[in-house]
């Protein structure tokens, strides 16, 4: 292989299993499938769409969104050239996200929808591009700067064929920032050759295979999500599962179980506090029943631990869609004592695969979006600039 970089193990995969599923996507309640094969030809596309747009080496790519394919692949296409990507959470507070926009002030961004296209425009209306996928709302926007991923796609196609990979081993492939308490800009950064290294020791230690069915309920916007997740995916080659959306994905997970489970400790404690919800009520012969098996289970009683799992633990691990689950993954902070004892007690050993990097303080000072606005309306920006 040329180099140890994301975009050349795409490529290897496509050249290794063309049409195995590389992807897997909820729309409409039907899953959509895509091979290696064409993930790759729609990250070359994207990649020459980008770079149509003025995407160069050492750009960064911010992506607004919910999980979903199309930014992966955007990422994908952003390290082809060499670029960084930058997935912001969405599930980050409001009022935050806002200020880490106004403070970023992004050229180039994938935006999922309306909501996060405005976001961007307020935060920075000379914005260079905004690729957005739902198109629900933005007929009547007219601002040059917006692209469907249509038309990245109808566009990457028309443009001049020859694109070699322009990231290197040691360049950054992805960037996170976040606010501090203190209300300080925070990023941490992984190379590609961290992130590989990373997913070859997941993919050894847990033996994963091409056959895994792993599920994206996050849009890789933590690091141990790119480390754990994104990464193993390329190294194995196994298929990439996307929920329909965040209120289907409980659904979504039952309907498909998945052998590879990469979660936060807030992932792992909302199923637990979801199964909390719909648990028998206390001194009802239900709640001691379950409460009975619970404790059965992880007793060398062999009839009795059977009857536990037949009438208890299996029809849970059914509920949150984790039966056929093999590694289910922790990622960042631990879970709470409660949870973890519960997880246990159902056969769930949850895995703990810590994340690392430390966060650094970025130079770039954190401007509060109303702050931007009085600088705009006074004309203060254009002369702080000047100076």
């Amino acid at each position: 292989m040329a180099a140890d970089t994301l975009p050349n193990w795409l490529a290897s995969q496509a050249a290794q299993r063309p049409a195995g599923v590389a992807i897997r996507h909820k729309q409409l309640g039907i899953w959509q499938e895509s091979s290696w094969q064409s993930v790759h030809r729609a990250v070359l596309l994207a990649a020459r769409f980008l770079q149509h747009k003025g995407f160069g080496k050492g750009d960064t790519l911010v992506l607004l969104s919910e999980p979903r394919p199309e930014a992966l692949l955007l990422s994908l296409a952003a390290h082809y050239l060499g670029g960084v990507s930058a997935p912001l959470d969405a599930a980050y507070p409001q009022p935050q996200l806002l200020d880490l926009l106004h403070t970023l002030r992004p050229k180039f961004v994938f935006a999922e929808g309306q909501a996060q296209v405005d976001q961007v425009f307020e935060a920075k209306p000379d914005v260079q591009l905004v690729i957005y996928a739902d198109a629900r709302g933005l007929a009547a926007y007219q601002h040059p700067a917006l692209s469907a991923y249509a038309q990245v796609v109808a566009t990457g196609a028309e443009a001049a064929p020859d694109l070699t990979i322009g990231a290197a081993a040691n360049d950054i492939a992805f960037r996170f920032y976040r606010l501090s308490a203190q209300y300080q800009l925070e990023y941490r950064e992984l190379s590609h050759a961290e992130l590989l290294n990373n997913g070859r020791q997941l993919v050894a230690d847990e033996a994963l295979t091409d056959q895994e069915q792993a599920l994206a309920a996050r849009a890789f916007a933590a690091s141990g999500h790119a480390r754990y997740l994104l990464s193993p995916w390329l190294l194995a080659g196994f298929t990439l599962n996307f929920p329909e959306n965040l209120a289907t994905r409980d659904t979504d997970r039952r309907e498909l179980g998945p052998t590879l489970v990469a979660g936060t400790a807030a992932t792992y404690q909302r199923l637990y506090t979801l199964t909390q919800s719909r648990w028998p009520l206390p001194n009802s012969w239900q709640f001691s029943f379950v409460a009975w098996a619970l404790r059965l289970s992880q007793q060398r009683v062999p009839v009795l631990a059977t009857l536990a799992q037949w009438l208890v633990i299996l029809p849970l691990q059914d509920v949150l869609g984790l039966r056929r689950t093999r590694v289910p993954l922790l990622v960042g902070e631990p879970l709470s004592a409660e949870a973890e004892q519960f997880f246990r007690a159902i056969g769930i050993q949850v895995r703990d695969w810590p994340e690392e990097l430390p966060w650094q303080i970025s130079q770039i000072q954190v401007i509060p979006r109303q702050q931007h606005a009085l600088e705009d309306y006074f004309g203060l920006k254009a002369l702080r600039a000047a100076l």
